[in-house]
């Protein structure tokens, strides 16, 4: 069957643009089909589900409230398997630092620990506490409900947004002076500093109802794809891609990476990509 016509969630950030580059390029070149890339924030983008607006958002980042609706209840979409991505999110420091003081790593049973460390990680800006680097303002986190469901002594310092935390994160590294940071992954800009997640007590569900005092990390999102139903019935080998599609956080930082800081075109870091690492994606094709 022909292939026809397939519509893509283009999502606001870099990974998706990633994504979308990678599953494209090989939809256009092997398959046949007609790409469309549809520029959305990730919950308008189930709206277009039903209709075939959207027929693939390849990186879900769980979003359990619209699954709901649009899977469950409606029957309009489907789960079509896990990315191969984890979405991590919380607070990173550089390897270098983690190199010195290994015994960091052991916040995951007795997050205490980081008390130990608050005087290395001051700031003018953080005063007499440790700093934990967040960035934009604008953006809800947890970071101050976790320094008070943990008794840390730290306050949380907004750099103004994620390229000013970014520089801030090059600075120290190249520096080799103490940084902790809040970082989200998979992100093209761990090919360019080498950082460790602080793990915390893993999240399990609850531990953050009390937005004011949350003693748990975040959760890590195991990141899926989802397709329209009437797309999945459609007989498309397009699906069958989609369905199969899966690498490494690795992988799309990679991709990430040609796009964000090299420049590269979307189709220029796919066929990058594609070319170093021809098993992987035949793997894909139906």
């Amino acid at each position: 069957m022909a292939c026809g016509t397939v519509t893509l969630a283009l999502n606001p950030w870099v990974g998706s643009e990633a994504n979308v580059a990678v599953v494209g390029y090989v939809l256009e070149h092997e398959l046949g089909c007609t790409v469309v890339k549809r520029q959305l924030d990730d919950e308008t983008s189930w709206q277009f589900l039903p209709s075939r607006g959207i027929d693939a958002i390849l990186e879900n980042w769980d979003h359990d409230d619209l699954a709901a609706t649009y899977i469950t209840d409606r029957k309009v979409a489907l789960d079509a398997g896990p990315t191969g991505n984890d979405g991590i999110i919380g607070w990173f420091v550089p390897k270098f630092f983690v190199d010195a003081h290994p015994d960091i790593l052991t916040a995951k049973t007795n997050p205490s620990i980081l008390n130990t460390y608050a005087n290395q990680f001051r700031t003018p800006e953080s005063g007499q506490k440790g700093q934990v680097l967040d960035g934009d303002p604008g953006f809800v986190t947890e970071d101050r409900a976790m320094i008070t469901g943990f008794g840390l002594n730290y306050e949380v310092v907004y750099s103004g947004s994620d390229e000013a935390s970014n520089a801030a994160l090059a600075a120290a590294s190249e520096r080799h002076t103490p940084i902790l940071a809040y970082f989200v992954t998979p992100n093209w800009f761990s090919t360019r500093v080498d950082l460790v997640h602080i793990e915390l007590p893993a999240f399990t569900p609850g531990c953050n109802k009390d937005p004011s005092r949350v003693a748990c990390d975040y959760p890590v999102y195991h990141l899926n794809k989802v397709v329209s139903a009437k797309f999945a019935a459609s007989g498309s080998p397009a699906f069958d891609l989609i369905r199969r599609f899966n690498w490494t956080n690795d992988d799309q930082d990679l991709v990430a990476a040609s796009i964000a800081d090299r420049h590269l075109s979307d189709d220029e870091a796919a066929r990058a990509w594609l070319d170093a690492n021809p098993a992987k994606w035949r793997a894909w094709l139906p």
